[in-house]
């Protein structure tokens, strides 16, 4: 099949290099040196799915209309990526590889006439070189969109890029949004202070916060009226009694999440994101929690502190871990 892929990154990659490797036509867009770094000398993809070199086509837009469309750019960059290719996409399904909540909702507005649908990938990438990434930890993607069963197209979609790395069509995909969206609130503090997310679960104190900030997630997503949807473990009964459970007690989700990704340093996308001296997702992630508190009359202090220090870590580098513990309210 002929495939493109928006935003050849950690995930971008991934997928580009495995969906090559399973004899897929593949055309990606990168910028910059990315975008040269391709061109030269291909995707670069080592760790837990093997080594693969894939020579693929690459140019800051598709060139040639593809049969499926990934989207895998970050979420600040998604409106602007999709429309520079909307005419070229047409009518064809579009999968939307990205954290946050909105990103099948902008697709859709963009594409009238394509079939949106998301993606949630739990893996672990690191993307620190241009066009290298490095696989820390592997794991199944969860496909849909809506909150209703899955539907015959999700299903073969899923199908397909199974042949490169497992995909699983599910249903609640709204619900599963929200169960991705606490999985990243371990982006955050590792980001602010300039550590990987195995040595700040380690550490008790920040441990705290990433706590906080997970379980703040969760209740807002409750007032929301939003029942989780089931990745890795963690479902709608896990995440609701997690919310209730004492912070000292609740640490414990955080700190299994950090068993299972192995000794590899896991950076963490947001702080990958600042060692590349570009602009983090925050505002989609720890953000997207404070705008939906406000939707429903609440606040989340926790997630408005961390949007903030990582917005200053933006600007000015990496904060000591006494300034996290000093301007979030736990």
């Amino acid at each position: 099949m002929k495939i493109g892929i928006i935003g050849a990154g950690a995930l971008g990659g991934t997928f580009a290099a495995l969906l090559s490797q399973a004899g897929h036509d593949m055309e990606v867009t990168a910028r910059g040196a990315g975008l040269a770094a391709i061109r030269e000398s291909g995707i670069a993809l080592s760790g837990a799915y093997g080594e693969v070199r894939a020579r693929v086509a690459a140019g800051e837009r598709l060139t040639t209309a593809p049969e499926l469309v990934l989207v895998c750019t970050k979420a600040q960059d998604a409106a602007s990526a999709i429309a520079a290719n909307a005419e070229l996409i047409g009518e064809v399904p579009v999968v939307v590889v990205q954290n946050g909540l909105d990103g099948v909702a902008t697709a859709a507005r963009l594409l009238p006439r394509a079939s949106c649908m998301g993606l949630l990938s739990i893996i672990a990438a690191n993307y620190t070189e241009p066009g290298v990434v490095r696989i820390t930890t592997p794991a199944t993607s969860y496909l849909g969109r809506g909150d209703g069963p899955a539907d015959a197209e999700c299903t073969r979609i899923a199908a397909l890029l199974s042949e490169a790395v497992p995909v699983v069509a599910i249903r609640g995909f709204r619900g599963a949004q929200w169960t991705k969206l606490v999985v990243n609130m371990l982006n955050a503090v590792p980001a602010i202070v300039g550590r990987s997310v195995q040595d700040v679960v380690d550490d008790r104190r920040l441990r705290r916060i990433v706590t906080a900030s997970m379980r703040e997630t969760v209740r807002i997503g409750v007032a929301q009226g939003v029942s989780f949807g089931t990745l890795q473990g963690l479902g709608d009964r896990r995440l609701r009694l997690f919310a209730r459970l004492p912070l000292a007690i609740g640490q414990v989700l955080p700190w299994l999440m950090r068993v299972r990704m192995g000794g590899v340093p896991n950076l963490g996308s947001t702080q990958q994101s600042l060692r590349r001296g570009q602009p983090t997702e925050v505002d989609f992630l720890n953000g997207a929690v404070v705008r939906e508190a406000s939707a429903v009359g609440l606040d989340a202090p926790v997630n408005q502190a961390l949007t903030v220090l990582v917005h200053e870590v933006e600007q000015g580098g990496s904060l000591p871990a006494e300034r996290v513990l000093a301007d979030v309210p736990v």
